[in-house]
């Protein structure tokens, strides 16, 4: 009788392996195959050494692998009893279609574990010096994907104007739709307003404006990866200085 594998649905956390949970550096050191997204860093598949990697992630307007065909391969894998690694950029169950895969999987009778990740909804406000709560200014937060009008417009839609703090991922492409939404339904356009490149990496930077500046600003590149935070904590990044800075300095410890 064949042994079937093991499929570890691991966060990779915002993208330095530092910020990767000790389970998943020890599931990636331990994987026979990685199926990776497309924002993993090198670094972080330096940890799976002895593994075969692939990559299989979506990026807006790219050609990509249909999300039926990554379970498939999670699927046969398994069944040749390999350990895998289906290894996500910040958390599997936030935005990153975890939970269809552990479904499956669970449907084609493969043991399933889910690693979290530090998801970089959190962790990249905290590292440019913004909580996404904070007394005084803002007693919670909403998550919402800025990939599609259909999937954040009826979120924002519902919010109180300046009751929440607002982070958006995967948005840069739509920051001024968004931003131009939330005036429209009451939101100042003074309100502060961040957007966090490349968080945890060498390449890390953050722009800060009002909301009314985020409706108008064009970035370049707006298929590289970005976070925006909106609200009133989004000012208190200030007091501490850009996020590359503070990457370098923990290089430099």
């Amino acid at each position: 009788m064949s042994v079937i594998g093991l499929v570890s649905l691991v966060g990779a956390g915002p993208g330095d392996p530092d910020l990767i949970t000790r389970r998943g550096a020890r599931r990636l050191a331990e994987a026979d195959l990685v199926l990776y997204d497309a924002l993993v860093t090198p670094e972080m598949l330096h940890l799976a050494g002895r593994a075969r990697r692939f990559p299989v992630g979506k990026r807006a307007g790219r050609p990509s692998i249909r999300q039926e065909t990554i379970h498939g391969l999670m699927i046969r894998a398994a069944r040749r009893g390999q350990r895998v690694v289906r290894l996500k950029c910040g958390d599997p169950f936030v935005f990153g279609r975890g939970g269809e895969e552990a479904l499956a999987l669970a449907t084609a009778g493969i043991p399933c574990e889910v690693v979290p990740g530090v998801t970089t909804a959190l962790a990249a406000p905290a590292l440019a010096g913004i909580p996404v709560t904070h007394r005084g200014a803002s007693s919670g937060f909403v998550v919402v994907s800025g990939h599609a009008e259909s999937g954040y417009g009826r979120v924002l839609d519902s919010l109180v104007p300046h009751s929440l703090t607002v982070v958006v991922l995967m948005g840069l492409a739509s920051h001024a739709a968004l931003a131009a939404r939330l005036v429209a339904r009451g939101w100042s356009r003074e309100t502060p307003a961040a957007v966090i490149f490349a968080a945890s990496t060498a390449d890390a930077e953050a722009w800060r404006g009002s909301l009314g500046e985020l409706a108008g600003s064009a970035f370049p590149d707006e298929q590289r990866p970005g976070t925006i935070v909106i609200g009133d904590v989004a000012a208190l990044g200030h007091a501490r200085g850009g996020t590359g800075e503070r990457a370098e300095a923990a290089r430099a410890r």
